[in-house]
């Protein structure tokens, strides 16, 4: 909405949220979320035709166009549970709209949903009682966090869903002509609701595809002696493959890769299509066994035990330049070494404490009632110096910048030898690292002390 009303200055904008505490933050220079180049945005546009409230009521009333933007989860339990998506935010939206509007509006829906939710909001819409006409069209959202300013200022494509009725290619042309103040028409595509609903969870499902298919020939590669970034180097050069999400990882992340494949898996045996919901599930099944080995991995290497051993974790946000926990790597692999009652000391440049705390509850179910002594198993330290300062090993696994130029001769200096790198991103110069004396084990990379011929 930020892009919107900074690209089309005629436009009035208003993000609505009932959560006071959410829209008093927006209404500051410390927003309630990062993202580079995010505040810039706002700054330059609020109170000129970017505002905040939490008066929906007013806003729903006098807005021509209302994006429905609200989380989506997975259901914990009931039918699907652990599967399904909970769109129950989005109907509740939708009956809000349908309450409160006295003119004909077109609703977006911008957030990700299973295929055909479009046809459920209708449905709520159009039970009104005072004769007014809804529009409904999905716009799904392509953008990558951390890069989400440069992805939406000029986006690979924008995508709009409607009813292909007069009255539905007129509400999607009317979006259209919002996006054409920046976006070449050529990269507006428009297609019907069901295309535009299902492309969103297919483009991520193809992503993380391609994240857990390389992560399986890292295992492949640290067994025979091969090193998985020249496999990803020979193997991107091919155009008909390409060279993009090919860097093995300790895992993806994020609120959307793992919520979207389970979502598809659902709808496909929902549907019937077992076969297809099972090679879709596979994906979120070689994750899995990625981010537990490497737990297992720094467990073995460091003489099959890491009781009462400081470990330092450099990085828990799931990607750089974002400070979003949602289905973090890190926090499975701090699971994983709580469990084998090491100290651990975290340290992410953008991760709050508490942030960390809910999702590890939310996810994991660790939290203080159920694991004694947490708060002085898992410190959070100020820098990474005082993380790493006499730690047994440490663990990179956010591919922050910082960490790459480290001061690594002061930190094997600070800490308990032998010491153990585990780099769970790749991010690292090995040779290097193994000069100044560390035992270095990394994702996908040939381990010298196991192999004679590399």
């Amino acid at each position: 909405m930020a892009i919107i009303a900074k690209q089309c200055p005629k436009i009035r904008v208003c993000v609505c949220d009932i959560s006071q505490k959410q829209i008093d933050a927006w209404n500051t220079d410390d927003l309630p979320i990062y993202e580079p180049g995010l505040l810039d945005v706002v700054k330059e546009c609020r109170g000129r035709n970017l505002f905040f409230s939490t008066d929906l009521t007013a806003e729903i009333k006098a807005a021509d166009i209302i994006f429905i933007s609200v989380n989506t989860p997975t259901k914990t339990q009931g039918i699907g549970a652990g599967r399904a998506a909970n769109i129950k935010n989005c109907e509740l939206c939708a009956r809000t709209i349908a309450e409160v509007s006295t003119t004909d509006k077109i609703i977006v829906e911008k957030s990700t949903v299973p295929v055909r939710t479009a046809q459920a909001i209708t449905r709520v819409l159009q039970s009104n009682n005072k004769g007014l006409s809804f529009q409904v069209l999905s716009n799904p959202e392509f953008l990558a966090e951390g890069t989400a300013i440069p992805d939406l200022l000029k986006p690979d494509r924008v995508l709009i869903g409607g009813q292909q009725t007069p009255e539905g290619l007129k509400a999607a042309a009317t979006l259209v002509s919002v996006y054409a103040n920046w976006v070449p028409r050529e990269q507006i595509l428009t297609t019907n609701l069901w295309s535009s609903e299902l492309s969103k969870l297919v483009a991520n499902a193809f992503l993380a595809q391609r994240v857990s298919s390389i992560n399986s020939i890292s295992a492949l590669c640290e067994s025979t002696g091969a090193d998985v970034s020249e496999i990803s180097r020979a193997v991107g050069m091919d155009a008909r493959i390409g060279k993009k999400f090919l860097s093995s990882s300790v895992g993806f992340g994020g609120s959307c890769f793992q919520k979207d494949i389970l979502n598809l898996v659902y709808l496909c045996e929902t549907y019937g299509l077992d076969e297809c919901a099972e090679y879709w599930n596979q994906v979120i099944i070689m994750n899995d066994y990625q981010k537990k080995r490497f737990s297992e991995k720094v467990v073995a290497k460091m003489f099959n035990t890491v009781t009462g051993k400081k470990i330092a974790i450099l990085g828990f946000a799931f990607k750089k330049d974002t400070g979003d926990v949602r289905e973090t790597p890190s926090m499975f692999v701090v699971r994983d070494l709580l469990a084998e009652q090491a100290k651990l000391h975290i340290y992410d440049p953008e991760v709050k404490r508490e942030d960390m705390w809910v999702e590890m509850n939310y996810t994991c179910k660790v939290n203080h009632d159920n694991t004694p002594n947490l708060d002085e198993s898992i410190t959070t330290s100020p820098d990474a110096y005082s993380a790493c300062d006499g730690a047994h090993a440490l663990c990179i696994l956010t591919e922050w910048d910082e960490f790459k130029t480290l001061d690594y001769t002061k930190i094997f200096a600070s800490m308990a030898k032998p010491a153990f790198i585990f780099d769970g991103r790749n991010i690292l110069n090995h040779a290097e690292l193994r000069t100044i004396g560390f035992e270095v084990h990394a994702i996908g990379k040939p381990d010298p002390l196991a192999f004679t011929d590399l």
